[in-house]
């Protein structure tokens, strides 16, 4: 079993070297890079202003995050979460680089780059030369975007969670013959009757059409049920 976190972050800008700070992160917990339900989410006290042209990304201001606690007051809740696996995120420098400065504001180590795991370059791969956004790529994988208006953490974690799924192949997992431990599973039982709704019906040719599919075999030029 490998567990990792998929997150994502809010920000008041783009550039975390000049003063941008980190306003809202989300987290999901995967087990085989599949969401187990567990999350993690907070809204912070940036402790400066908020650029309109931010504000018109995710829909928050100042004054919505006056009352929220400071970095340094959830980090140790965010560390805990983040354990020591694999973190998973789209464009994962972006949201990398935010975390990284702000870790180090409150004398906290970096995160371990070789934990990064960008599904914008798995995208990027899998599609050359096409439209690799979190909104391009749900709608390429036909993923509800119906509540997604600004930017939202939490929401675009769920997203690219679906997405994510989709990249790794992940829907087909319980497809696979091999056990953990490289023994051989059981095929699985399929059935597509719903209970109390549907009762096997057997198929019986009547005689005509037997007799047409006699005739049409007839008419086949040496068939290899026929060598000798």
């Amino acid at each position: 079993m490998t567990r990792s976190v998929l997150f994502d972050t809010e920000t008041t800008g783009l550039d975390p070297k000049t003063g941008d700070r980190l306003i809202e992160v989300a987290c999901l917990e995967l087990v085989n890079d599949l969401p187990t339900g567990e999350s993690f989410h907070r809204l912070v006290n940036p402790e400066r202003e908020i650029p309109p042209e931010a504000t018109r990304v995710h829909g928050l201001t100042l004054e919505d995050l006056k009352d929220k606690p400071l970095f340094r007051d959830i980090a140790d809740d965010l560390v805990a979460f983040l354990g020591d696996g694999p973190l998973v995120a789209h464009n994962a420098p972006f949201d990398f680089g935010f975390l990284d400065e702000e870790f180090k504001r409150i004398g906290r180590p970096k995160l371990d780059p070789a934990r990064m795991v960008d599904t914008l370059v798995m995208a990027k791969t899998r599609f050359p030369g096409g439209l690799n956004s979190l909104d391009a790529l749900c709608r390429r994988f036909n993923i509800d975007l119906s509540e997604r208006g600004t930017h939202n953490a939490l929401l675009d974690c769920r997203l690219l969670a679906e997405v994510y799924i989709e990249l790794t192949g992940g829907r087909q997992r319980g497809f696979s013959l091999v056990d953990e431990e490289g023994g051989q599973q059981a095929l699985p039982v399929i059935s597509y009757a719903v209970a109390g709704q549907h009762t096997p019906r057997p198929i019986v040719p009547s005689e005509a059409e037997q007799a047409a599919h006699e005739a049409f075999l007839e008419k086949i030029k040496d068939p290899l049920w026929k060598a000798e």
